[in-house]
């Protein structure tokens, strides 16, 4: 099992061929790499490719209360 960045992913594919490979739209993997999110692809056991996202938990700031 190999794993790799998305922006990796792209550059050894190609953007179209990385997005067919994902089921998404080439603008979807333009998008990710230009937000510079951690999107880390992984290749498994019968040759597909699935992609996962690593974010912080909670994802979204708390809000300070006065």
């Amino acid at each position: 099992m190999k794993e790799t960045s998305l922006d990796q992913f792209v550059a050894e594919k190609g953007q179209s061929e990385a997005a067919r490979l994902l089921g998404v739209t080439p603008p979807a993997i333009y998008k990710a790499i230009a937000a510079g999110r951690r999107i880390r692809v992984i290749e498994i056991s019968d040759g597909a490719f699935q992609a996962s996202e690593l974010r912080p938990f909670p994802s979204q700031p708390k809000l300070q209360v006065a």
